[in-house]
Formats: C-alpha cells, sequence, structure tokens
C-alpha cells in the first residue's frame, strides 16, 4: 500500500547529514539497505526510507541529535528493533532515523518497589531474564521481543493485557527529549501523583510525533508461585467468543485467553507440529497459588462446557506450557507458510467485549464474501482481534478487494462503540480512520502537535 509523500528538505538534511558524519564517524551510516531496513514495517506499507541512520549511545546524544535536526528543519523518525506494524518508520519527508537499539542497560531495578529504570533500547525479553533470577517479571507481551522504548511510544499490549492492562498501565514516568532537544522528566516512581498534566500518559502513546522517548521507568510484578495453561475447542467462532464474554462477565481473573479460528489453528498445526483439533479454539495461562489456579481452571471447563466447549485440557508442566505458547506467538510465520508466497495484512480491531462475537462473526463473513483467505487470531479477553487477510499482491484485484475489506472492519469497529486500533498504533496504516473514531477531539490533538512540535520535525506524516 502506497503512502503520500511529504516535501523535503533537501538543503537542511545534506546539512545535517554532513554534521552527523563528521560528529559520529562510523555510527552515522547512509547505506541504503540500512536506510531500508530502518524503513521496514512488518506489513504492507511501502517502505520510505531515510536519509541517514545514527546511532546514538545516550540521553545527550539524543538531545544533540535533535537539536541539531530542529535548526535545520529536518525529520527525525526514532526507531528501537522495527517491529511496528503500520508504517510508524517510514520516513515520508526524508530526514534522520535516530536508532536507540545500543542504548540498552537496565539502569535500576527496586525490587522491594516493583519497579526498574531502562534505556529505551533494552528489550522485554532481556528485561524479563535480567529479573528472573529476582523473582520479578515484566508482564507486557506483544509477541515480538519489542524495545521497550517502542512499546512506550505504541502503547503496546499483547496476551497479557486482560489481567496486566498494556504499556500505560505499567509506565509510572519517562525520560524524553523534546523537538528543541530539551530534556525532561515527566513523572516519579510513586505509584500515583496529583502534580500536574499527567505528562507521562500523554507520551505513552505518541509514536514519536511528541518527543524520542530515551529512559522508562517501570511496575514490576512478582513471578506467580503457580502457572496453569489451558486449551479448549469450540465447534463456531461465535461459541468461543461468547465463552470469552461469560468468562468476563463471571468475573474470572484469567492472565491471558487468546482467540484462534479454524484456519489458524490448521497453519499452527502445520508450522508447530501440532495436533490440535480444526476448529477454532481458545488458549487460556491462569497465576496464582497451586490451589487458585486449579479452581480457576476447573470454573472456566464448566463456563466452556456451558457453550460446547470441547477437548479441554489443562497443564501445569512449565514445557508444555511453553510450547502452546510459542506456537501462539508463531501466528504470524504460520500464517504466511498456510498460504506461500503471500503477503500478511496485519489488522487490528477492539470492540466492547460485549460486541466481540458479533464483529468477529461479521468480519469473517465480510472476508469470505470478498474471496479472501484471513486466518483470525486475538486478545479475546479485552475484546482486541486480528483477522489477516493473506494476499498475493501481484493481484491487483485481491490487493483491492483487501484494501476494501480493511476500510470495512474498521468502520464496523467504530460503529460497534469500540476503535479502529487496540494495540497496533495509528503511523501511516489508521490515519484515514481516526477523524470517524474521534471527531474533534483530533482538533485538540493537532494543536498538542503544534505546541510541542510547532516545526513538524518528530516522526512527521503519522496520527494526524
Amino acid at each position: 500500500m502506497k503512502h503520500e509523500t511529504l516535501p523535503r528538505n533537501e538543503d537542511g538534511i545534506a546539512t545535517v547529514a554532513g554534521v552527523l558524519k563528521q560528529r559520529f564517524g562510523d555510527r552515522f551510516q547512509t547505506g541504503q539497505a540500512l536506510r531500508e531496513q530502518h524503513g521496514h514495517t512488518t506489513t504492507w506499507i511501502e517502505n520510505q526510507p531515510p536519509d541517514g541512520v545514527v546511532f546514538a549511545t545516550s540521553t545527550q546524544e539524543v538531545s544533540e541529535i535533535v537539536g541539531l535536526c530542529a535548526q535545520y528543519r529536518v525529520p527525525v523518525i526514532p526507531f528501537g528493533t522495527g517491529t511496528s506494524l503500520e508504517g510508524h518508520l517510514n520516513a515520508p519527508a526524508g530526514g534522520i532515523s535516530i536508532d536507540v537499539s545500543q542504548m540498552d542497560r537496565v539502569l535500576e531495578v527496586n525490587a522491594g518497589d516493583l519497579d526498574c529504570r531502562v534505556q529505551p533500547g533494552v528489550t522485554r525479553e532481556a528485561l524479563n531474564t535480567h529479573l528472573r533470577d529476582r523473582g520479578l517479571f515484566f508482564p507486557i507481551d506483544p509477541g515480538a521481543n519489542a524495545s521497550l522504548g517502542g512499546m512506550t511510544a505504541t502503547n503496546a499490549s499483547g496476551t497479557n493485557a486482560v489481567r496486566y492492562g498494556t504499556m500505560k498501565d505499567n509506565v509510572l514516568a519517562v525520560e524524553a527529549v523534546m523537538a528543541d532537544g530539551r530534556i525532561i522528566r515527566t513523572g516519579t516512581r510513586a505509584r500515583k501523583s496529583s502534580a500536574g498534566y499527567d505528562l507521562t500518559r500523554l507520551l505513552v502513546g505518541s509514536e514519536g510525533t511528541l518527543a524520542v522517548i530515551t529512559e522508562v521507568t517501570l511496575k514490576l510484578h512478582g513471578i506467580p508461585e503457580a502457572i496453569s495453561a489451558a486449551w479448549c475447542s469450540f465447534p463456531t467462532v461465535d461459541a468461543a467468543c461468547r465463552t470469552v464474554i461469560a468468562v468476563i462477565q463471571y468475573g474470572l481473573p484469567v492472565a491471558r485467553i487468546e482467540l484462534l479460528d479454524a484456519v489458524m489453528v490448521t497453519a499452527l498445526n502445520a508450522y508447530s507440529k501440532l495436533d490440535l483439533p480444526e476448529t477454532p479454539l481458545l488458549l487460556l495461562e491462569f497465576h496464582g497459588t497451586d490451589a487458585y489456579v486449579r479452581e480457576q481452571a476447573a470454573v472456566f471447563d464448566d463456563l466452556a462446557s456451558e457453550h460446547e466447549g470441547f477437548g479441554y485440557h489443562a497443564t501445569a508442566t512449565t514445557e508444555e506450557r511453553n510450547r502452546i505458547w510459542q506456537a501462539r506467538h508463531d501466528a504470524y510465520p504460520a500464517m504466511l507458510q498456510y498460504r506461500p508466497g503471500a503477503q500478511g495484512i496485519a489488522t487490528d480491531a477492539c470492540v466492547p467485549i460485549s460486541r466481540l462475537a458479533d464483529c468477529v462473526t461479521a468480519a469473517q463473513e465480510r472476508a469470505a464474501e470478498l474471496g479472501l483467505v484471513a486466518p483470525v487470531v486475538g486478545h479475546a479477553g479485552d475484546g482486541n482481534f486480528h483477522i489477516s487477510p493473506l494476499i498475493d499482491m501481484s493481484d491487483a484485484g485481491e490487493v483491492a478487494r483487501a484494501a476494501d475489506f480493511v476500510t470495512w472492519l474498521n468502520g464496523l469497529a467504530i460503529s460497534m462503540g469500540g476503535t479502529c486500533t487496540g494495540e497496533h498504533g495509528i503511523g501511516q496504516g489508521k490515519r484515514p480512520y481516526l477523524v470517524d473514531e474521534l471527531g474533534e477531539a483530533t482538533v485538540v490533538m493537532k494543536q498538542i502537535k503544534r505546541a510541542l512540535d510547532p516545526l513538524d520535525i518528530l516522526n512527521p506524516g503519522k496520527i494526524l
């Protein structure tokens, strides 16, 4: 999918590139392959590479780079690990990508207060490896081994969101570089505050359009005494979704509850060497004491039985649990293997939990009407799901039908009181739908953007 290009400041870009090369030497690169990699997005949006990539190692260096770009009105695009899905990393006006992957230190862990302070290039897996021996973990799991700076910038969530919330619920404060190069800190380690505007929440989810995040203070959690995984098959997606609704309304405190349709289960059986019934499936996880997780699993079994669930299986063994959740995280490559040569379009919609069954069923029916192969997988516990058409990009008609489907799905979710994006963010891909969802609130967003970034150098062409 193509997106607009913005006017380029050729003279400013050339001047900044020359200064950065002299200042940072080999840490500033302009090779085509590296630039394309830093404009990469794991979806069908065309690549719009920056003009150069600079590898920063400190907040002070980020401040220096942003200040220089502000002086010459050159765009700045922050880069963590490159796992975003809606064109967040593209450079439609050219400019400089600031790669923070070398800012990868865990700066502080306060076990007694259940918090830590990290640089933006630390990945979620690296943080949890660092915390493991302390009996702590960070729960937000978007699937990809994303950087915590990028996860903060996009308000990431994932499989654990139904119990632990999203990034906005787990970020206590950020350090950030503003559009003129100033460095600010938005909060403290205190668990609550009434001190002025909530700048932390403003920057969480701002997608690099208001500031470049250079440090994050995070809430941590104790590793549960016991963890049990379970799975249950259903005759239809509707039956599985009705079970999810029953679980949430009952108040069963599941840590994860994931939905997979029959196509997705078939793909995972082939890719991950599983032998699950090739019908819609719910995957769950329970956290707590041994007795508590057994009780939760039993209650779920009763609820699933009321909605035609079958083949229920629960396990507390680490090996079996890891195997089934690794398969869930393998959903994207499994989909691509299911239709070799196809490009997966990662959609993202979220509706109130009571409308989940209606929305997923309608989406499946619409995809079938359009002749699209579109597996479903989702974080069903919070009404968030992905139906991902597998597209032959050489078939113009199929590409057009997929684009129509994505537009239709976003409209459907909004009409049901939901959102066009539960976790992927707006970037470029969701921009056409934001006004439909938020109306006049987007005017306020534009006012905030102009106030904090009057030159429009921070990730231009995104969100608004």
